[in-house]
């Protein structure tokens, strides 16, 4: 039989049938959806009409993020699928479509935050003796710096604010993110950070249905 997207097997407002005039055509066909699944990337090609090709994500784990308040993206993993308007079933079979709130891996976030500002973000607080000499030299926000390149970072600090909802998230490792982009029509599951009013709205709901 086919997917159609046609409208002579639909019934008129008024509820009457429709006499259908004439065959399918290959214009109104319609295609299965993609169910794009959280896993090792795997992406089709699809010849679509007039020559065009669509990749069709059948797999994927990663994405670009953006995290707009600091105007900058980074690619990170895609921990698991959390919540779906759609139907909670997507968020079961950890399905990925366009609007999923998903939890991502925050390090990259964090490794460029304490790199541009020298500053910790999402870490326990502990004297710095506590750290070991390795640490000492990885931790960008520990490095000995020149007093004109500690002037630069400490003009940078005064502007260094992170919404207190998403710090706390820093400290857990991972960051609620929204899907954007279509993975089953441009085989990319990117996105932004949620933050603000659309952060706490989200969290609302997870908490209710947590509740039930």
């Amino acid at each position: 039989m086919g997917i159609s997207r046609d409208k002579w097997h639909k019934r008129r407002k008024t509820g009457g049938r429709q006499t259908q005039l004439r065959g399918k055509r290959k214009f109104e066909m319609g295609r299965a959806p993609a169910n794009t699944k959280l896993g090792h990337k795997r992406i089709h090609t699809v010849r679509t009409m007039g020559g065009n090709i669509k990749l069709r994500a059948l797999r994927l784990d990663t994405g670009n993020f953006a995290w707009a308040s600091e105007g900058i993206s980074h690619k990170s993993r895609i921990i698991d699928v959390v919540y779906n308007a759609t139907n909670n079933e997507m968020v079961r079979t950890k399905t990925l479509t366009k609007n999923t709130i998903v939890q991502i891996d925050a390090a990259p976030f964090r490794q460029w935050y304490e790199a541009h500002y020298a500053k910790p973000l999402g870490r326990k607080k502990q004297a710095e003796k506590k750290y070991t000499e390795e640490e000492k030299a990885e931790l960008p926000f520990l490095k000995k710096r020149s007093h004109k390149t500690q002037k630069k970072y400490d003009e940078r600090q005064k502007t260094a604010f992170v919404d207190p909802a998403v710090e706390e998230q820093f400290v857990a490792g991972k960051l609620y993110a929204c899907i954007s982009s279509r993975p089953g029509k441009c085989g990319r599951s990117d996105g932004y950070i949620l933050e603000g009013q659309e952060l706490q709205f989200y969290v609302r709901k997870l908490r209710a249905k947590k509740g039930k």
